[in-house]
């Protein structure tokens, strides 16, 4: 199967662009799209795509609005028709068409790339504009394109609170755009608002609610450009108290072992020589005895690791099922497959935290074991201890010495 030539894919779109483009179409044009094929490299190399998946993301970049070319309505379904034809002639493999056509897909609006970065780099290249020094002029030319191919239009008014309602739904998906591009958007955001302001005639009462909605957004545009930091705090936080609880735990089952160890060791060595001369207190002594020994079987349970096989394959890294936060999933696997497999986990946020509430999980699981086998232990250590005194109490009181 061939590999995708962009270079290629660029002159066969600026071709279609040059002899087919209707009038009327000014905003969705060649410009528009070679601007979003620049920033789908920008973002797809900033956000680690490798080659082959960059090849993806550009040629979905430069497809994704050619359906302009015959339909106003649906263009991405043509968009997504004449990509496939396109691809499909050239020998590209059909995964790969597959993964173009979600991407443009992804760019309908309401945008929605779901979990797959590469859409998400497409979705992000197309909506770049609205960060651009350049975006008061660009988007009158889609409100004069609107104009020309919509039965009703749309006055400055009207178009400028749809797009402000844009911008209040609208959502960056990769960090590079999270960090790069809001800034940008909040500066336009706030042209429209002062723009629409001028032009408004409405009450001081929607006045407030366009404000309300302004502050809204800057709180939402603040916590995109937040850094996890809250979260990985939360994270370490907890790692650490987990940890601390498993070390006190097993620390209390440290010392039952020593303690039940050295009565065991005690009673056995003075007490096997001298059983006959005290026969009255064999049943207490083997009561004590036997409290001692279950005493520290379940003090060993408690401390007693449970590992898995310590392998996973490409599969469960591909379906986000193996956690790599914890060793005994990876220490038989090489440190290539390894290496590979943490940094597939950290270009995919989700898969990254998720690993990281698993890890949790399970260390919370483990710990809430060891507590379960320590509270038995001492409840045994604890009842045995006051059965055997109570016996030794009773055969020495009841059945006196020779």
């Amino acid at each position: 199967m061939a590999d995708i030539n962009i270079r290629e894919v660029q002159k066969y779109i600026a071709k279609l662009f040059d002899e087919q483009l209707p009038e009327g179409i000014t905003y969705h044009d060649l410009d528009h799209t070679k601007y979003v094929a620049e920033q789908a490299r920008i973002i797809g190399k900033a956000s680690g795509l490798t080659e082959k998946e960059q090849d993806i993301a550009e040629t979905a970049a430069w497809f994704h609005d050619i359906g302009f070319l015959f339909s106003t309505e649906d263009h991405e379904s043509e968009s997504q028709r004449m990509a496939r034809e396109y691809l499909s002639s050239k020998g590209v493999h059909w995964e790969v068409i597959d993964q173009v056509h979600q991407c443009i897909e992804a760019t309908r609006m309401p945008q929605d790339p779901g979990d797959d970065p590469l859409a998400a780099v497409v979705c992000d290249a197309d909506m770049s504009y609205l960060s651009e020094d350049f975006y008061i002029a660009r988007t009158m030319l889609l409100r004069a394109e609107w104009n020309s191919t919509r039965e009703q239009k749309i006055s400055k008014k009207d178009y400028y609170i749809e797009t402000i309602e844009l911008f209040n739904n609208h959502q960056y998906y990769t960090e590079y755009a999270i960090e790069n591009l809001t800034p940008g958007k909040l500066s336009n955001f706030q042209l429209l608002l002062e723009r629409l302001s001028k032009l408004s005639e409405k009450s001081n009462h929607d006045l407030k609610k366009m404000k309300s909605q302004n502050k809204k957004l800057n709180q939402k545009l603040q916590k995109e450009k937040l850094p996890a930091r809250g979260v990985e705090s939360m994270f370490r936080l907890t790692a650490r108290n987990q940890i601390n609880l498993s070390s006190i735990a097993d620390n209390k089952a440290n010392i039952l072992i020593s303690i039940n160890s050295i009565i065991l060791t005690v009673l056995v060595s003075m007490g096997i020589g001298r059983v006959a001369d005290y026969p009255n207190f064999i049943i207490p002594g083997v009561v004590f005895l036997s409290t001692c020994l279950v005493t520290i079987i379940f003090a060993i349970l408690s401390t007693r690791p449970k590992i898995s096989s310590g392998k996973f394959t490409k599969e469960d890294i591909h379906n986000k099922k193996v956690n790599l936060l914890f060793f005994g999933n990876f220490y038989n696997m090489t440190m290539d497959e390894y290496e590979w497999a943490v940094t597939e986990m950290m270009k995919d946020s989700n898969y990254l935290y998720s690993s990281m509430i698993r890890d949790q999980y399970s260390l919370g699981k483990v710990i809430g074991r060891k507590y379960k086998l320590l509270r038995v232990a001492y409840t045994v250590f604890m009842i045995g201890l006051i059965i055997s005194s109570l016996l030794f109490a009773i055969f020495i009181v009841a059945v006196p010495f020779a």
